[in-house]
Order: C-alpha cells, then structure tokens, then sequence
C-alpha cells in the first residue's frame, strides 16, 4: 500500500513539472477560466502590473505586449503571443533586441483582420473616388448640388500598387482586381502566382513601378527595411490625380511627403487610418484637406475579428500545451 501511494505521488510531480505556465496579460477572471477549459496541460494565470513579476520567472509563455525587460526576466519563456498583426512594438521599436535575438517563439495575428483592412482600404479609395466627403457636407449644409461640379473617377482600367502582398494586401489585390482594376503588387516575398495579380516586384524596384500608379495602398509590416519607403520623390513618381491609401502602419510613409503632394494638387486624394506619429495631433496640416479621410486605425476593428483573434490565441494554447507547431509564428529577423 505504501508503495502505491509513493508511485501516485511520483507520478502527481512528474505530470505538475510537466504542466505549462502561460500567462496572459489583463485578462480577467472570466477570460481565465475560458482558457483553463482549454486544456489541463496548462495553468493559465491573469497578470497585470501588480503580480506579473511574482509569476514571470518560471512562465513558460506569454500572452500580451512583453517588453525587453520581461523577456529577460522570463527565464524559462519559450512561446510569446501578441494579439494585434504587426510586431514591431516587440521587436524593432522597443530598443532592444532581447526577444528577437532569443529562441523564444513568437506569434501574432496575421491575415486575421485581413478582410476588414481590406475593406476599409477600399471604401476610403471608393468615396474619394465618388467624390463622397463633399457629398457628405453638403447634406450637413442640405444643400443639393449636381452638375459640372460632379465628376465621379471609374476605377475599371486603372491601377492599383500595393505595398506588401500578405494577410491584408493580398485581400485589397482581390477586392481591387474586382473592380476591374490592374493590380500590381510590391513585397520582398516569392509571392504565389495569383491571377489576380498583373505582377509583383521587389521593393528595391518600387520606383519603376510607381508611375503606373492611380492609387498606392499600404499594407506592409513596419520594419526597419520599410520605414519610410515612401517618401516625397515616391509621391512625386505618382500618376498626376492619383490616391494614396495607407492601412498598416504610419512609419513607412513620410507625412510630410504626404502634405507636400496634397498641397501641390499632385495627388486627387488620401485616406489614412495610420500615420505617425499617432494620434495625429490637432493642428496638423493634414487635418485642413477636404479630399483626405482620416480614422483613428480602426481598419482592423469589426463584428467578428474579436473572434476571429481570439481563436488563434486558443488554438495556440491547446497546441503549446500538446507540443506541437504554433500557428502564425513570426520571422523574428525580418519582423512579419
């Protein structure tokens, strides 16, 4: 009898050393025990800035925004999750290279706001194009207008460049090509062949692509190969009455750029859901332009992304906690 309980004791330590630590980051009460059910070869634990510190050295993975100094601090971290697609908060923008240097795992949420981004990319390009913004203060005025005045742009036959052909910029190729546009994609990546695609070259190669453009979107991750790589000469490369439509991050466009070619009439119009730096401070000579369109980078918000992210987040804890390959795991290097 003695014997058999100093086996199902061994056994009881040998499956708890076994059990991963994942901590995630502001989850409630509520949203740990959803976790918890996921599986019983994790423990899941709610940190916040009190009792993360108390939890992080023996913490097998994280979930959440870490920073250089809790990478350190985790000892034993092998899996790191962030919720949002771009990563360049924990890696090239947090002035260190602590988590990118290390063998931790990190994961994000790729391709999964794809379809709202894309969406919203086209329904800036969609009322800048329908000249909407001037339709939409004339009704706050009540004042019918038509006549010489309107003069809607057809997007058939047009062409559309689009910097960063992943999760989201293959979405626009697709919704664009759609409205019968040519599209041409720009990325560092062997893209697959898609039909949809006119062609796709290297972002050393932007600038002969560039004067076929009627409108540029942005979709590209920030990365420090990316920043800024729009600049006031790739504004000026642009078709004359051309859009630019940024939907990924701020940093790789020149704002100032931006104004400059809004303020010479060279380009039609803009929309912008990022800019940098964010928020885009009152004042700005960006706000003053009645043909640009502004949103606080909501592109990616919708009824069903929440879920949508919220899915990779679980599906990743049953697989870390099986140990098998993680999903939407991130070149650290190049930072996508």
């Amino acid at each position: 009898m003695r014997r058999v309980a100093i086996c199902f004791l061994f056994a009881s330590l040998t499956l708890s050393a076994q059990t991963k630590k994942i901590l995630v980051q502001g989850a409630p009460p509520e949203r740990v025990r959803e976790l918890q059910a996921l599986t019983t070869k994790a423990q899941i634990v709610g940190v916040n800035k009190e009792n993360l510190a108390e939890h992080l050295a023996d913490a097998d993975a994280f979930i959440g925004n870490i920073t250089p100094d809790q990478v350190r601090a985790g000892k034993n971290l092998k899996w790191v999750q962030v919720q949002s697609a771009g990563v360049e908060g924990v890696l090239h923008l947090a002035g260190s290279s602590a988590l990118r240097d290390s063998a931790i795992v990190l994961t994000n949420n790729q391709i999964v706001q794809g379809p709202e981004i894309a969406d919203h990319a086209m329904a800036m390009l969609l009322s800048l194009a329908r000249r909407l913004p001037t339709y939409i203060a004339d009704r706050q005025a009540e004042n019918w207008r038509r006549g010489e005045r309107y003069q809607g742009i057809e997007l058939n036959g047009r062409t559309a460049v689009i910097v960063g052909v992943g999760g989201i910029g293959s979405q626009i190729a697709f919704r664009a090509w759609a409205h019968g546009m040519r599209v041409i994609g720009v990325d560092p990546e062997d893209i697959p062949f898609m039909p949809i695609l006119h062609k796709v070259v290297k972002p050393d190669q932007i600038d002969e692509v560039l004067p076929e453009a009627d409108v540029l979107f942005i979709s590209a991750p920030h990365t420090p190969q990316s920043h800024r790589m729009i600049g006031s000469r790739q504004f000026d490369l642009m078709k004359k009455d051309s859009y630019f439509i940024a939907v990924s991050r701020g940093a790789i466009y020149d704002l100032n750029g931006l104004v400059r070619a809004l303020d010479s009439k060279h380009l039609a119009g803009a929309g912008v859901d990022v800019t940098d730096p964010e928020p885009l401070p009152k004042g700005h000579a960006l706000w003053k332009f009645d043909n640009v369109i502004i949103t606080p980078h909501i592109a990616g918000r919708s009824d069903k992304d929440a879920a949508r992210m919220n899915n990779t987040v679980k599906e990743n804890i049953v697989r870390f906690a099986d140990g098998r390959p993680l999903i939407n795991v991130v070149d650290k290097q190049k930072g996508y």
